[in-house]
């Protein structure tokens, strides 16, 4: 039996609400125990009079949520918690199965007592082990195949639902479902059921295997093309460029009919520029792994310098802390040279560090600059080659045509074509200025890809540094702090960046001494 909550006052679920939930969970009050919402893994929400799912999108590490007995229509707001192993939404007046895209950790799923009439729009639970869908709207027995991607799901309770009544309903989804080990909270019996549908489960094992494979071929292509877009030479390993060449182009393709008459097939201009193009995504290929080669060397010298001055910078702090700490600080002149001396020291060894990490910058700049350009000059001497090959090629079958040297079975227009020079020279030029145009097209979007990826990745790099520095910054500073119960300062801990807070340790000693000179010590 269906049971359905549309009566009552329905309440916003609201920042209050989630607060008053875990208080009742945990025990805690909120005056006492300030609860972040980022860190719950479990949120009770049961028998709230819940009608829109909303303001969840901070419980980003939320595993367990349980919105059961409420009044929800609609399932949404929940793409922000990809930590999701258990949902339940059973007793509400859910009518769709949808936003559950992000979900991809989700095991149990129970969507039991609502008015839900097709399975649809759970592609994304892979993991999905447990689902219950009972007294539902669910009419069609063969709607519940959809259920056949979960390969780990092990648990299923759909009764209540009209298809519950078939009385092939067991076998059916038996059958359908060789690894399901409960259904409605009973075993099953598999031996039966693959008797009675043997022929359809072969049938949809066939199909499937075949969907499966597709997938599979087509991850293996997607991947294999994904390498080739990052070494900058996709669609190099084949024709691809030589096609395009000739694309409308007729008179080389009188060239390269000739060549195919005429000459040994490993001369003619296609496997030539088969070849050249090989060569080209072999060279792509290699500077790829080389590239992969310097990012990584380059990372690791940028991690160490930064680890390396963190360090010195900390010992500094730490050094001064010592010797102060137990030092009446009676020479208040001497202390301030100290300090001074402190603050000098912190920001010559921050500017090291940025000068340090500039010149590995602009060093590893170089080194990918080159090795686009080595790519780039290799490409035009490759085709200049071809060009040449080529050029000899026709002036070979001008002499032979003006010899009457060629086999009968040349076309009638070919033999004409090459019967006039200057028609076959400017061809020629003509052909090759359209190769080259077809290079250079793909060389210009090699260069502004390969200067995208450079800038990119150096940006990042940039943005790590900073990130780095403040993060050291500030973690220099609690350590103070923590140490330096004398004296607090809100306004330093709003200062990000390196510089901002050596002068602010600084200025707390200088502060710290005023102090001492003012109570006479």
């Amino acid at each position: 039996m269906i049971r359905h909550y549309g009566e009552g006052e329905p309440h916003v679920m609201d920042e209050g609400m989630l607060q008053k939930a875990l208080e009742g969970q945990t025990g805690y009050v909120s005056k006492q125990v300030d609860i972040q919402f980022s860190e719950v893994l479990q949120l009770q929400l049961a028998y709230k009079g819940i009608r829109n799912i909303e303001y969840l999108w901070q419980f980003t590490s939320l595993t367990k949520l349980e919105l059961n007995n409420n009044i929800i229509k609609k399932i949404k707001g929940l793409d922000r918690l990809t930590n999701l192993t258990w949902l339940n939404l059973s007793f509400n007046n859910i009518e769709k199965i949808e936003g559950l895209e992000t979900l991809v950790k989700l095991e149990l799923l129970n969507l039991s007592n609502n008015r839900i009439s097709v399975l649809e729009n759970m592609d994304a639970l892979e993991n999905l082990n447990v689902f219950s869908i009972a007294d539902n709207l669910l009419g069609e027995l063969e709607n519940v195949i959809y259920l056949r991607k979960f390969t780990q799901l092990h648990t299923l309770n759909l009764y209540g639902n009209p298809i519950s009544e078939d009385e092939n309903y067991k076998l059916f989804i038996t059958a359908y479902f060789p690894d399901l080990m409960y259904l409605d909270y009973r075993s099953l019996d598999e031996e039966t059921a693959l008797t009675k549908y043997f022929y359809d489960i072969e049938k949809i094992r066939r199909h499937e295997l075949q969907l499966q494979q597709a997938v599979e071929a087509n991850k293996r292509q997607e991947a294999e093309l994904q390498l080739h877009r990052d070494a900058f030479v996709e669609f190099l390993n084949g024709s691809y460029l030589f096609d395009s060449m000739f694309k409308g182009n007729p008179e080389a393709e009188k060239l390269h009919c000739l060549t195919g008459v005429f000459l040994d097939p490993v001369l003619t201009f296609e496997s030539q520029m088969v070849e050249l193009c090989a060569q080209v995504f072999e060279i792509g290929l290699a500077e790829h792994k080389l590239r992969e080669a310097e990012v990584q060397l380059f990372l690791s010298g940028h991690t160490e310098a930064v680890a390396d001055n963190q360090q010195r910078a900390a010992q500094m702090v730490a050094n001064f802390e010592e010797h102060h700490g137990e030092v009446s600080w009676q020479d208040h002149s001497h202390c301030r040279d100290e300090i001074n001396q402190l603050s000098d020291s912190l920001m010559k060894l921050e500017i090291q560090l940025v000068n340090q990490l500039e010149d590995m910058m602009k060093d590893f700049e170089l080194k990918i600059s080159d090795m686009v350009t080595n790519f780039i000059e290799t490409c035009r001497d490759l085709e200049n080659f071809h060009h040449e090959k080529l050029k000899e090629i026709a002036v070979a079958t001008l002499e032979k045509v003006a010899k009457s040297e060629v086999e009968e079975d040349i076309p009638d227009n070919v033999r004409m074509f090459f019967l006039d020079k200057d028609q076959v020279m400017n061809a020629l030029g003509a052909s090759h200025d359209t190769h080259l145009v077809k290079i250079n097209d793909r060389e210009n979007l090699l260069g502004t890809r390969v200067n995208a990826w450079k800038v990119a990745l150096l940006k990042e790099v940039g943005n790590l540094k900073y990130i780095i520095t403040n993060l050291q910054s500030l973690l220099l500073f609690a350590l103070f702090l923590c140490r330096s119960i004398q004296y607090q300062d809100k306004e330093m801990k709003r200062n990000r960046m390196r510089i901002s807070e050596i002068h602010s340790l600084a200025d707390c000693f200088r502060k710290q001494l005023e102090r001492l000179q003012l109570h006479g010590q």
